[in-house]
């Protein structure tokens, strides 16, 4: 690693009261990061157990320098937190106190210019999760159609000039493959008016598109959270930390039905879905960073924290 792996919790209080420890509890980690969450939560165990997942080798190593007076009590899982289900059935773990996820990317990857996330710092066009997978950020850039690059940019990054930018990296490509995050900056910018260029980074939510599609971030997500509140124990807390509008809409509206007990058209006399709530919503609103945390840590201003409680 060319640095360590520094990362500050989001919303650490939040998310440990969200999941109300049970020192004898089951937890899992889905996003292991920097284990700035899992050590806090570790703390607080006496004969419980936690389950730290995590796809990025990095994230493994030094969290396992970081919890490494706590290892009798975590099991490290390299994988996605969508297999977690997975994972837990492997372990002979039926049911678990809490899950935490926090879908962030992490200030490590961010900072690490070879690592490719960021327009800060030029580095290769990588910006793999886990970077044992062969497709990253220079294939989608070098080999999507407009078309292509068009959609995932304005889906994933909900950019109104997403054409005119996919264009441009098109037309860019034929003379040359954009190899570099510094080529890739230099041509979103060329591509945004001036007067649209005031508030951050123009870059900022063409990057995260393409982040997002590299990694499949969005893949699967509302399936994986439902199977998630099949593994609680009843009183079980899960507690997931977004970072854009796409994540936290997918988390809301999942929570919000498994919380509702009819699903049907509220026009029918009777219920014929027969759809029954597992969980309740301990956070009706999201919980947003305090003015003390946002001062400290200007990575949690976009964080939104939900959690809901299994009840049957």
């Amino acid at each position: 690693m060319s640095q360590e792996f520094h990362h500050i919790p989001v919303m650490l209080h939040e998310c440990l009261d969200g999941l109300a420890i049970n020192p004898e509890g089951i937890y899992v980690d889905g996003t292991l990061g920097g284990a700035g969450h899992s050590i806090e939560i570790v703390k607080q165990l006496t004969s419980g157990r936690l389950i730290a997942l995590d796809k990025d080798q990095d994230a493994l190593n030094a969290s396992k320098e970081r919890l490494k007076e706590y290892l009798d009590k975590v099991t490290f899982v390299k994988t996605d937190f969508k297999d977690m289900v997975n994972v837990l059935d492997k372990l002979g773990i039926s049911a678990v106190n809490g899950i935490l996820l926090d879908l962030g990317i992490s200030s490590y990857q961010v900072d690490t210019p070879e690592r490719g996330f960021s327009y800060r710092f030029d580095g290769a066009l990588d910006m793999r999760m886990d970077q044992t997978q062969s497709f990253s950020a220079y294939d989608v850039v070098n080999s999507y159609s407009v078309e292509q690059l068009s959609k995932v940019i304005f889906q994933y990054g909900e950019e109104q000039f997403a054409r005119s930018i996919a264009k441009k990296i098109v037309e860019q490509r034929t003379i040359k493959p954009i190899t570099t995050t510094f080529e890739l900056k230099n041509i979103i910018e060329s591509c945004i008016p001036k007067k649209f260029q005031q508030h951050g980074s123009p870059c900022k939510k063409t990057f995260q598109a393409i982040r997002i599609e590299v990694n499949g971030e969005l893949t699967r997500l509302e399936e994986s959270i439902k199977e998630m509140i099949g593994k609680l124990k009843v009183g079980g807390r899960l507690v997931i930390i977004t970072f854009h509008s796409l994540e936290d809409r997918i988390v809301k509206d999942v929570f919000k039905e498994e919380s509702t007990n009819c699903l049907c058209d509220k026009k029918l006399p009777i219920c014929v879905c027969h759809h029954h709530a597992r969980v309740k919503l301990i956070t009706k609103k999201p919980l947003i960073a305090t003015q003390k945390e946002l001062a400290e840590n200007k990575r949690s201003k976009s964080a939104k924290v939900r959690i809901v409680e299994r009840i049957a």
